[in-house]
């Protein structure tokens, strides 16, 4: 949705819903939602936001809480606020600072699959190369060396 620009669909937080949300146009949902969000303009999740399930939508700007996945054709926005617990798919992503993302991210500027993929939910070592440990030269250390 461009700055200046309302939403034509607008869910207030005081709304809870169970099932399926449909939209042909830009949405702004500040609820809470048991079930997916299907929309073909610009989804905002604002920052009073809660859904368990999915999005589908052009765009997405979240800033409330999210725990299922989010697909844009276009472009994702995770602000400040967010916090988001599954795997995103677009074109383009933005991740300000402060947010709580665990979950896969693809991001494919053309538009094909599989080029990019980033696993945020492990802390684990890469699995490249095997290491081993070893001291320095002065037989200090251990250190790894792949």
């Amino acid at each position: 949705m461009d700055e200046g620009k309302s939403a034509k669909t607008v869910i207030g937080d005081d709304v809870e819903i169970t099932g399926t949300i449909n939209s042909t146009s830009d949405v702004q949902f500040a609820g809470t939602l048991n079930g997916d969000l299907n929309c073909s303009g610009h989804a905002v999740i604002t920052k009073s936001a809660t859904i368990k399930g999915n999005i589908s939508s052009n765009g997405a700007t979240v800033e409330g809480k999210v725990t299922g996945n989010v697909v844009a054709k276009d472009r994702i926005e995770l602000k400040t606020s967010a916090r988001l617990t599954g795997d995103i798919k677009s074109k383009r992503l933005t991740v300000e600072d402060g947010v709580t993302f665990v979950g896969k991210a693809e991001v494919t500027p053309s538009g094909t699959t599989g080029t990019s993929t980033t696993d945020t939910s492990s802390s684990a070592p890469s699995q490249g190369a095997p290491t081993e440990n070893v001291a320095d030269e002065k037989g200090k250390g251990p250190f790894s060396r792949k």
